[in-house]
């Protein structure tokens, strides 16, 4: 299954539930993919799909500044897995795709 598409996540932190928007596209061959939460918008680095596991990394500044390194597996339109930031305990993950709109291909 392509991991291709807008995902809700949710990240269960040691602050609290924070939620944010992936959205994961293919060009020349390649995933990319942006997060969008806590009001900024980031690129995600290293991008890999192995099997139905996929993995990405990503640096925030809201609320603080963290390197964050995403495990996930993805399971048709769910995903499920980890964040973990630095040495901090890893985080809960869990995900929904947004339906396409019919405008969009």
């Amino acid at each position: 299954m392509s991991p291709e598409g807008t995902w809700n996540l949710s990240i269960s932190t040691p602050i609290g539930k924070m939620k944010a928007v992936v959205e994961l596209r293919r060009q020349d061959g390649a995933l990319t993919g942006v997060a969008h939460g806590a009001g900024e918008e980031v690129t995600l680095d290293d991008i890999a799909l192995v099997g139905d596991r996929l993995t990405w990394k990503q640096s925030v500044t809201k609320p603080m500044r963290l390197d964050l390194a995403f495990d996930v597996t993805v399971d048709g339109d769910t995903l499920r897995g980890t964040s973990k930031a630095g040495r901090l305990p890893s985080s809960k993950v869990t995900g929904e795709r947004r339906s396409t709109p019919e405008n969009q291909v």
